[in-house]
Parts: C-alpha cells; sequence; structure tokens
C-alpha cells in the first residue's frame, strides 16, 4: 500500500534538540515548584503510611532511590532483591515502587491477584501521544480493553488465522533471503534486516499491503519512528515520579513522544482512509485479495467494527490506529531484538551456532526450504530462542498498577503503588547462556505463564496475545538465516553482548556479521 512521498519525517532530529533547549528553561522554572514537591512527597509518605512499607533502602528526602538507580533496572532491582529479600520497597520521587522477585510472591499478586493488578501503570509518554493510552498496552482492565483483545485475537492472532497467513510470513522471508543473497560477503545490520521483514510480514497480514512511498525510505523511516517511540517508553522520567510536575513536561519527553505519534497517526490515517474509501467505492484492494485469498483480512474487520459500533464498548478510530501501532511495533521490535540476541550469542558460541545449523540441515535437508512446519521439529533451535529469552528479557520491566488496596506476603499497599516484577534467576549457572537447559530431561517451563520464574511474555490477563505469533515469526526468521548459510564477524570486529536498557531491552551495539552462502 503507498503512501504519498509528503509523509517524509525529514527534520525530527532537529526538532528533538529543540525540545531539548526547551527542556532548559522548564528545569529553572522548576525550581520554584520544589516547596510543592516536597509538600506532595510529605503528604504521599503521610497518606500511605511507612508501616506499609516492604524492606528496602529509603534513599533520600524528597527523591528517594532516584539518585541510587542504575541505567539497567532490572539488573538494579535483582541486587536489590539479592540484599532486602524478594519483596523490596523504594520510594521513587513521591511514588512508590514494589519489586517482586521470587517465583511465590510473583505467583501471589499475578495469578491469585490477577483481576487487582491487571493494569500496567501509564508513563507520562503514553498520555502525551495522540493516542493518550488508549490502546491494548494502556488501556485499563475494561470494558474496551476487553473488546480489542478480543478482536485481535479472533481475527488476526488465533491458531487458525497464524495458520492461514504462514504464506505470507513464507513470501516476506524469502524476500530477506534474497536480500542476504545479494550482499553476500558483505557486512550486514542484522537489526535492519530482521525489522525490515517483520513490519512487512506483520503489515501485509493485517492490511495487505507495505509501508511504502514513491521515491522515498518511507518504510525505513517508519521503523525508526515506531523504535523511538518504544525507546521513549522506556526512558526515565521525572514526570513519572512526580506527577504532580507532570505539566511541565521538564525533560520534553512529552512533547517529542506527541511529534513522533502524530507522524505515525498521519500514516494510519492514510491506510485506513484508502480501505474506507475502496469499501464505498465497492472497490477490492488488489494487495489485500492476492495475499490474503480475497478474505476479509485484519483491517477490514476493524472498518466494519467501526462502522457496525458495539453496544457494551463502542470503538473510535484512535482505538483502532493505537491497536494498529501497537501490533506493528510490537511485532517489529521484539521479534528484531530476539532474532538479534540469538545471532549474536550464537556467534560468541561457535558449537552451539554449528549445533543448530546441523540440527536444521537434519530436518530441512541440504535443498529443502525452512518452512513452518520443520519449527516443531527443531528442538535444540527452541531451546536456543527460549534462553535468549531468559537471559535477555524482551521486555524486562513493565509496572503493573494494583486497581484497589491489596496485600502480598502480609504486607499490604494502597491503590496509587506501582509493581515491578524481576523474574529470579536459574540456579548457580544463570548468568551463562545455556540452551541445554530447556532440553529434556532440564528445565521443564513453558511460555504461557505458568512457571512463575520464567514469564518472557507475562502472565494473568495481561499475557502477550501474540506470544504464539511472535515464537513462530522468531524461530522462522533465525533458521532462515541459518540455513546453508555460515555467519561470521566483520574483520577486527570483536562481539559485544552489552545490554542497553529500555522498554525493549536491546544491544548497546548492533549487530553486524557477514554472510557467506555454502
Amino acid at each position: 500500500m503507498a503512501i504519498p512521498d509528503w509523509f517524509s519525517w525529514g527534520g525530527w532530529e532537529s526538532e528533538r534538540m529543540e525540545a531539548h533547549d526547551a527542556s532548559t528553561y522548564l528545569l529553572m522554572a522548576a525550581l520554584t515548584i520544589i516547596p510543592l514537591a516536597f509538600y506532595l512527597s510529605w503528604k504521599a509518605r503521610k497518606e500511605e503510611g511507612e508501616t506499609s512499607l516492604p524492606p528496602g533502602s529509603r534513599g533520600l528526602p524528597l527523591l528517594g532511590y532516584l539518585p541510587f538507580l542504575k541505567p539497567d533496572l532490572h539488573r538494579c532491582f535483582a541486587d536489590l532483591a539479592r540484599t532486602y529479600g524478594p519483596i523490596v520497597g523504594l520510594r521513587l520521587g513521591s511514588r512508590l515502587c514494589v519489586v517482586l522477585s521470587s517465583p511465590a510472591t510473583v505467583e501471589e499478586a499475578l495469578r491469585d491477584g490477577d483481576v487487582i493488578f491487571a493494569n500496567h501503570d501509564v508513563p507520562a509518554v503514553a498520555l502525551a501521544s495522540v493516542y493518550e493510552g488508549q490502546d491494548l498496552v494502556w488501556l485499563p482492565y475494561g470494558p474496551h480493553w476487553r473488546m480489542l483483545r478480543k478482536v485481535s485475537v479472533r481475527e488476526l492472532l488465533s491458531p487458525a488465522n497464524i495458520e492461514s497467513l504462514s504464506t505470507v510470513r513464507r513470501r516476506e522471508v524469502e524476500r530477506m533471503l534474497e536480500e542476504v543473497r545479494r550482499m553476500a560477503g558483505e557486512p550486514v545490520a542484522l537489526g535492519d534486516l530482521v525489522s525490515a521483514v517483520t513490519m512487512n510480514a506483520t503489515t501485509m497480514m493485517m492490511w495487505g499491503g507495505r509501508v511504502s512511498g514513491e521515491g522515498n525510505n518511507l518504510g525505513r523511516e517508519f521503523r525508526q519512528v515506531i523504535n523511538d517511540i518504544i525507546q521513549g517508553m522506556g526512558e526515565l522520567n521525572v514526570s513519572d515520579f512526580f506527577p504532580a510536575l507532570a505539566w511541565l513536561d521538564l525533560q520534553g519527553m512529552g512533547r517529542q513522544m506527541r511529534r513522533l505519534s502524530s507522524w505515525v497517526d498521519r500514516i494510519l490515517d492514510s491506510i485506513i482512509e484508502q480501505r474506507l474509501s475502496t469499501a464505498e467505492s465497492g472497490e477490492e484492494g488488489s494487495d489485500a485479495a492476492a495475499v490474503v485469498n480475497k478474505s476479509r483480512d485484519f483491517l477490514q474487520v476493524m472498518v466494519e467494527l467501526l462502522r457496525n459500533g458495539d453496544s457494551e464498548a463502542p470503538l473510535t478510530m484512535i482505538h483502532v490506529k493505537a491497536l494498529f501501532q501497537d501490533l506493528v511495533g510490537a511485532g517489529i521490535d521484539t521479534t528484531t531484538t530476539t532474532v538479534e540476541w540469538a545471532m549474536a550469542e550464537l556467534l560468541h558460541n561457535p558449537h552451539m551456532m554449528a549445533r543448530v545449523k546441523e540440527e536444521i540441515e537434519a530436518v530441512v535437508g541440504t535443498d529443502g526450504t525452512v518452512e513452518e512446519p520443520h519449527l516443531p521439529m527443531l528442538h535444540y533451535l527452541d531451546a536456543v530462542v527460549r534462553e535468549v529469552l531468559r537471559l535477555h528479557p524482551v521486555f524486562p520491566l513493565i509496572p503493573h498498577r494494583p486497581s484497589s488496596t491489596c496485600t502480598v506476603r502480609e504486607a499490604r499497599w494502597s491503590s496509587i503503588f506501582g509493581l515491578y516484577t524481576e523474574t529470579p534467576s536459574f540456579g548457580s549457572y544463570a548468568s551463562k547462556f545455556e540452551p541445554e537447559r530447556f532440553l529434556s530431561g532440564g528445565c521443564k517451563v513453558d511460555y504461557t505463564g505458568n512457571s512463575f520464574h520464567y514469564l518472557p511474555f507475562g502472565v494473568g490477563r495481561r499475557i502477550c496475545p501474540a506470544m504464539s505469533l511472535g515464537k513462530r515469526m522468531v524461530k522462522l526468521i533465525l533458521a532462515s538465516l541459518l540455513h546453508r548459510i555460515d555467519w561470521s564477524l566483520p574483520d577486527g570486529v570483536k562481539l559485544d553482548l552489552a545490554e542497553k536498557f529500555g522498554f525493549v531491552m536491546k544491544k548497546e551495539q548492533a549487530l553486524v556479521a557477514v554472510p557467506m552462502l555454502q
């Protein structure tokens, strides 16, 4: 589906710099707000009652533990858990953060108290976007959230729908392999390669077309802006720790998020309007008809829901566009990050790389092509993916916000508290990349939230609805990249496995590798 050239994002980098310049003046203005912040912090402590706090470092007056937070929050919280135990309370500005780090405490909160903890703590930047948090990730548990999740699963993410769209995924993966063959012997940025195939496969499944424009790199710009939006969701923001000061937007992050989301919104508007006009004229979209076998695609379902409404939870155009941004954004970032980490760990462990390649060749054959029916037979590949999700969790921390007073391990908290869960370690070799732990006779865990020491996709009502599709995409792309292709690092390049913490945890340095065709 082509998008007009005038959608080019252009000078978003300069706009970001302008936002930071403006934040300097706002920081000066904030000095007049400090007495108010002290008062609000004192009031919050008085209302919550210090006796309700679990064990943990109290930090400094007003700021609490904020000055001592490390960039990699999940590692920081794990260190605190080793000091204070499986339930830790931290004052972060005027907010209280509770960290649960044992299977028993996580199970008590997120399974036994599933309904109470069914909401996420919405960051200020999500509220500042054009969709104002009206999406599947941030909407509070209620009629609209249930409607969005139900229609997503029923019309796109059900096993039958996933299976019916396998040809779409296979076609996009083959396009990716053509690009790899063309670049054989040259350095390839694997993140860019995988994000392109993931975005194209996702949009083809959703509305039967790609994000593309004539004469520009709109698809690449779209992926970059989506990446910036997701990165912005995970950055430390003063507004999240001092909600009373959020209206000042001291760091300019809210204004930047609104610019980014407005750009994406215009593209989604164009795509939806094209479908609406096509439906009104009685024409059938050629791309959608060819790829989705002339059946209703996900966009068509959402258009019909907009027209017909729902008596319990009528959807708006904001809900639909926010859902599309969720599905495309999550698909791009999570799949890309997981594949990139898997390739990095395999390059770091050549004997594991050799074992995966041998397994793929034994199942697929020397002259065959990796197909989705092969994936259940690739047991070691599955163990590699599981281990990547354990050692490098894609969503390291997404805070839950209880909707009412709750009790976990005799600690009683009011509804204003946020909660993070940190899944615990796997024995003495927890920091080592070891896929064998997930093979038969080893650690018996699954992805579905039933093993509370392994929750890569979450648990309970908020478990990721795209879990099955995500696993399939990751394994299909990874197996295809490894079948009959040898990978190595460029000359003189040393592999870096450092993490970059965020809403999605990426590699600090993007992975670049050289493919050689067998």
